[in-house]
């Protein structure tokens, strides 16, 4: 089959669907690839590159179109591209079927099948076609550089000879591909991130990137994430309202806000209101991922960059992965180029079009002249969800105080008794014992207790169990040395001196080991 790129003819589009290396493993699956002469300009290919990779170059987008059997694309087809589509034909980009109804039909009347990448099931197996979460993922990076750009301040916080600097305070609202990319970002440049998503089940993903979740005191049992394949479901209306009196309260505090709140088929949820940019801080950004389905904030404008009464900056821009089209080509043609192989499973460019395959029936949106989107639910699930966990019950002060009193207690109470055993024992055995004998056996005794009360309450995040009960022992050994050193014998003078010094060097040995394996995992 002959696989062609064209140029993006959408304005700003600097994407293309083919790279050289993609074509490269394309031809290996049997495939003849071709390219719009100028297609891959902005993203940084040249023609040179794509010729040296065995790539025919075309000279025009309408010969291109006539001479491919199957067409990569970025963007959604145009209605003059459509026009270019003929029976039989193949076209493979983002497509968004469920808001191009009319499109759809005219490919569907041009006798072409569609395959939009924006379709792709999230299941394990179609991971390393899912573009979507490929631009997602440029994009949620992009999203903390362009808030760098427009705000005035460090992210991290600093102590300089002219004064303190604060880090800055960042709230990501929705922590999907493009969420967790975001948070990645902006905690590695060492502002205080925090993050909230409808699905609680992504708690332990936020907080293990660094970033605060943002809780909800909420129970909507309803709530599913993976209920529509792996994103948000639409939220009640008693859900939605907590939700925006916890934003309006975080509002004041926060530097900057990005939202990447989607779900699919419907129009971007507004989750951050107008009173909400007014609470905000002057100098305050906001970005809005969405901007391309309406945005999540209600000041959002498509395409623009505006500057609010009170001084926040809202980002609407609908390019972020464009911006970086190097990348986003790369990866948005490896996308392209395992779909490809699931389409050539014979790896002798002949393409089979299994519409009992989940990903390829997912992904098809026209074929064999019919309408086939939208596809029946996979039948693997997309995402199953966590068993909900309940939000950790925060203690007030007086709690705390009571908490503590009561382990107090209990602690003293423990070591009274076990004081009192030892007491006892020690009588018990003096009642026997010769006094040469005793005199040794209060040193070891007394030893033992010291010991093991001076290191065993070393909390054990400084040195590992095993390692407290070897520096407790050598403390032991320590102590009891100390004592003989100033008995009368040269020899039980020379061997105390030698325990003090063997057991202080396992001592002071052991913290500095642990000091530097702790170093390891500090930022640097």
């Amino acid at each position: 089959m002959k696989i062609g790129a064209p140029k993006e003819i959408f304005e700003g589009e600097a994407r293309v669907a083919m790279t050289p290396d993609s074509a490269a493993q394309l031809q290996k699956l049997g495939h003849t690839c071709l390219i719009e002469t100028g297609a891959g300009a902005r993203a940084g290919f040249s023609d040179a590159a794509y010729e040296k990779a065995g790539v025919e170059v075309v000279h025009s987008a309408a010969a291109l179109w006539q001479a491919s059997d199957i067409v990569a694309k970025v963007r959604e087809p145009s209605e003059a591209e459509v026009d270019h589509l003929r029976k039989g034909q193949t076209l493979i980009s983002f497509f968004w079927p469920a808001q191009n109804e009319a499109l759809l039909q005219r490919c569907k009347d041009r006798g072409a099948t569609v395959i939009a990448m924006d379709m792709v099931p999230r299941i394990s197996r179609a991971q390393k076609m899912d573009a979507l979460s490929s631009m997602a993922n440029i994009a949620g990076y992009r999203a903390v550089i362009e808030a760098g750009n427009n705000f005035g301040r460090f992210f991290t916080g600093q102590v300089t000879a002219a004064g303190k600097v604060p880090p800055a305070k960042v709230l990501i609202v929705g922590a999907g591909v493009a969420g967790l990319a975001a948070i990645g970002t902006a905690t590695s440049l060492g502002a205080i991130v925090y993050a909230f998503d409808v699905r609680p089940e992504v708690a332990e993903q936020i907080e293990s990137m660094g970033a605060e979740f943002v809780y909800l005191d909420f129970e909507d049992t309803t709530q599913d994430g993976a209920a529509t394949g792996g994103y948000a479901a639409p939220s009640s209306p008693e859900f939605r309202e907590k939700q925006l009196e916890k934003f309006r309260e975080l509002a004041p505090d926060m530097d900057i806000v990005i939202t990447t709140a989607l779900i699919p088929g419907r129009p971007a949820p507004k989750l951050w209101t107008e009173d909400m940019v007014a609470a905000m801080k002057s100098g305050s950004v906001v970005i809005d991922l969405a901007a391309e389905k309406g945005g999540n904030c209600d000041l959002t404008v498509p395409n623009q960059k505006i500057v609010s009464g009170n001084g926040v900056t809202i980002v609407g821009y609908t390019d972020f992965p464009s911006r970086m089209a190097t990348q986003s080509s790369t990866l948005y043609s490896t996308n392209i180029r395992h779909m490809m192989t699931d389409l050539t499973p014979g790896k002798d460019g002949q393409v089979v079009h299994n519409m009992e395959d989940d990903v390829i029936r997912g992904a098809t949106v026209t074929h064999q002249g019919e309408i086939t989107f939208p596809p029946p639910p996979p039948k693997v699930k997309a995402i199953a969800a966590a068993p909900r966990k309940e939000k950790p019950k925060e203690l007030t002060p007086a709690e705390k105080k009571a908490q503590e009193a009561a382990a107090f207690r209990k602690q003293t109470i423990t070591q009274i008794g076990l004081l009192g055993a030892g007491g006892a024992a020690l009588l018990a055995v003096g009642l026997v014992a010769p006094a040469s004998f005793m005199q040794h056996f209060i040193v070891f005794v007394l030893a033992v207790f010291v010991g093991f009360q001076v290191i065993w309450n070393v909390s054990h995040s400084l040195h590992t169990p095993l390692m407290a009960i070897t520096n407790a022992i050598s403390s032991i050994i320590i102590l009891g040395a100390l004592m003989q050193i100033g008995s009368g014998s040269v020899l039980v003078i020379l061997l105390a001196a030698l325990a003090v010094l063997m057991a202080a060097v396992n001592i002071f040995g052991g913290f500095l080991v642990t000091r530097r394996m702790l170093a390891m995992f500090q930022k640097s």
